[in-house]
């Protein structure tokens, strides 16, 4: 049995965050690759800071990739104002050890906690009137988080890089009219954080390091659920880390969907280079065990997952910002009768 905290805090990152940056550049070679090679086995880590760039990790293709200039493109798109592994792996086995788990709860149409969808929404905003050019102050770089006690948000965060000549009195009124209000509703008794610490002028890679796979409770359930502390970004879906967690999700969803519980755990374990896992279990939110109902209706070997959700396909770079969950028409995200 599991219970979310009647008080919670969850947090989001914009698509500017250098962190995020990073994931998306590395998201990005994986979709290249894949587009020209869908065997592609790739595992690649982006680091950068203060004005340098570097690139990392093993790749395995038949593609042809100028991943300097993917970097490039991709850092480019966010600024704009406006071996013995694989012989397991090639036979269908896991491409590393470890634990992934899925969760979904039917407080919210998204199938996620209430603080994970409002973080997540927020932070897009913000990158939405940064392009749109509502607000002309605002900068790539930013934060959102969310407090939520007995199910009502007590307190909205966001910390956003701004323009030099901007006030924080002007920023404060512009987001609480066009960023808070629109997504939160009503926000009378909500505590409204701006800039807490004052002005946010340098952003990115300018004042600050990204790194690939350093926001995975950004990219899952808020730090509300277990994580098994494997990134997903830049990684193929031979890659355990990310492919399973993402059929824990579809797992988890569709046994909220069918009714089985409203808050619903998955969780499923791996050997490295064995193509069965070694654990797969679920329960709902009052102990009720699900395991048996998750092994006959998904399939966790590896390539299972693959060919079930398709995940050849060059389809990654958009999970890189504002979360891997509750978006739809992503194929882990669609609802089955089970």
């Amino acid at each position: 049995m599991f219970h979310l905290l009647k008080t919670y805090t969850t947090e989001s990152v914009t698509a500017g965050h250098p962190d995020k940056v990073c994931d998306q550049i590395s998201d990005a070679i994986l979709d290249e690759c894949l587009k020209q090679d869908p065997t592609s086995r790739v595992a690649v880590e982006s680091f950068g800071s203060h004005g340098y760039m570097m690139l990392g990790g093993e790749v395995r293709t038949n593609a042809k990739v100028n991943y300097t200039d993917i970097a490039r493109q991709v850092y480019k798109d966010i600024a704009v104002q406006s071996g013995d592994i694989a012989m397991g792996v090639d036979t269908g086995g896991a491409g590393d050890q470890g634990i992934m788990y899925g969760y979904a709860t039917d407080e919210t149409k998204e199938m996620l906690p209430l603080g994970v969808v409002l973080s997540h929404a927020l932070a897009r905003q913000l990158e939405k009137l940064r392009r749109d050019g509502t607000l002309p102050y605002l900068r790539p770089d930013g934060k959102t988080q969310v407090t939520i006690t007995n199910g009502k948000v007590v307190t909205a965060l966001t910390s956003t890089q701004h323009a030099a000549d901007a006030s924080q009195e002007d920023i404060r009124a512009g987001l609480v009219e066009h960023l808070f209000t629109p997504i939160l509703g009503s926000i009378e008794g909500v505590e409204i954080l701006v800039n807490p610490t004052g002005q946010f002028i340098l952003g990115g890679f300018a004042a600050d390091a990204g790194l690939t796979g350093r926001k995975i409770m950004v990219d899952t359930y808020g730090g509300l659920m277990p994580h098994g502390g494997g990134a997903f970004s830049g990684k193929d879906a031979t890659k355990v880390d990310r492919s399973a967690a993402y059929m824990c999700r579809f797992a988890a969803k569709n046994l909220v969907a069918n009714g089985y519980g409203k808050k619903v755990l998955v969780s499923v374990a791996y050997a490295i280079g064995r193509v069965e896992p070694v654990m797969v279990e679920a329960y709902a939110e009052d102990g009720k065990e699900l395991s048996d109902i998750v092994r006959k209706n998904f399939d966790f070997r590896p390539r299972a997952i693959i060919e079930r959700l398709g995940l050849t396909r060059p389809i990654f770079k958009a999970t890189a910002a504002y979360g891997h969950f509750g978006v739809a028409g992503r194929p882990w995200e669609e609802i089955v009768k089970i």
